[in-house]
């Protein structure tokens, strides 16, 4: 039998921080697991998975590559006064959950109320795929932006609602299809003012 192509060299890049594995051993790791699967890595359709999941997982998991907090450092102070609650609906979540390493995907609600500056909207994305992409649990990615939006903007409350289906309990174990974890993590007025957290609240579900 004719083996297959020899396996196109990764695009990945090759990372040489101390103690971190390079792309080409990150490929050797996936042929293990391809291997310990019961598959052939040599075989046709196989041969460029190994480059392929790790130029993947460099997409996937790049926010151990940036520091979520710098988004928001460029704030505008001209607002015209405005003092009202600010919310971002159905920002995509795509994570993955550490404990097996299979994806959680869903939408996160974020919302402040400012004191004396904002920050562009789309930052608030940034700040949520940032922190999204590593592997981690659903609640402390709840509290991470929470936190990271009010270390930072400094307003007079946050608000962060994530609502995802986690893939280790819907495609495995329990195995229970189109279930979904709420999370939510309220700083400041937006969790002691009972007016402004119903308000956000209501904003976040939609109604």
């Amino acid at each position: 039998m004719a083996k297959a192509a020899t396996s196109k060299k990764s695009t990945a890049p090759k990372r040489s921080a101390e103690g971190k594995p390079t792309a080409d051993e990150a490929e050797a790791a996936v042929r293990t697991l391809l291997r310990w699967a019961g598959d052939d890595p040599d075989r046709e359709g196989l041969v460029d998975t190994p480059s392929r999941v790790v130029r993947s997982y460099s997409e996937l998991f790049s926010g151990y590559e940036v520091d979520p907090r710098a988004y928001l450092k460029r704030v505008f102070e001209e607002v015209g006064g405005y003092d009202e609650l600010i919310v971002l609906r159905n920002i995509r979540v795509v994570s993955f959950c550490e404990h097996h390493m299979l994806p959680v995907t869903g939408y996160a609600h974020v919302g402040y109320l400012p004191s004396k500056r904002v920050v562009g909207i789309s930052k608030l994305a940034r700040v949520v795929n940032g922190f999204s992409r590593r592997l981690q649990i659903q609640e402390k990615l709840t509290a991470d932006i929470a936190k990271a939006i009010d270390e930072i903007l400094k307003p007079r409350g946050v608000g962060v609602v994530i609502q995802a289906e986690h893939a280790c309990m819907t495609l495995r174990g329990v195995n229970t299809p189109e279930a979904s974890l709420s999370t939510s993590h309220l700083i400041g007025a937006v969790r002691t003012d009972p007016k402004t957290r119903e308000e956000f609240l209501r904003m976040t579900n939609g109604h």
